[in-house]
């Protein structure tokens, strides 16, 4: 008889190693994972140096993530239309042009709210 709880701990394990080995072609591919990666790094810092609240950490993740989930999706969208469509097509621009636009949305917003978040606070700490 087969060991089913060994083959799904095995099983889950693959799928992080496939996750994992996603992220790593993010970060050696596209230049704008860089970017998202050094930005991050700076926000992380800044809240950790303004002491921000539990609440705001939360919803500063929640951003990350969101730019880091757009920035996957769209790394998946080029390479699938890549390869379905490995000549010029106007709807192959389409949709790299939407997802590409995604990501932009997802960065705007992140601005946005990590100068609500840490704007004031830091214009205290610097000024005031």
């Amino acid at each position: 008889m087969k060991d089913n709880g060994r083959s799904e701990i095995y099983n889950r394990a693959r799928s992080f190693q496939y996750a994992f080995a996603g992220w790593w072609y993010v970060l050696r591919t596209q230049h704008n994972a860089w970017i998202h990666a050094v930005i991050t790094t700076a926000v992380i810092l800044l809240a950790l140096w303004l002491k921000r609240p539990r609440q705001e950490w939360a919803i500063l993740i929640l951003t990350f993530m969101t730019v880091w989930m757009a920035e996957f999706m769209n790394t998946a969208i080029e390479a699938l239309v890549d390869m379905a469509s490995p000549e010029y097509h106007p709807l192959a621009k389409v949709a790299k042009d939407v997802a590409a636009a995604a990501v932009l949305l997802g960065a705007i917003g992140a601005v946005i709210i990590g100068l609500l978040l840490l704007g004031p606070p830091l214009w205290e700490k610097v000024i005031g």
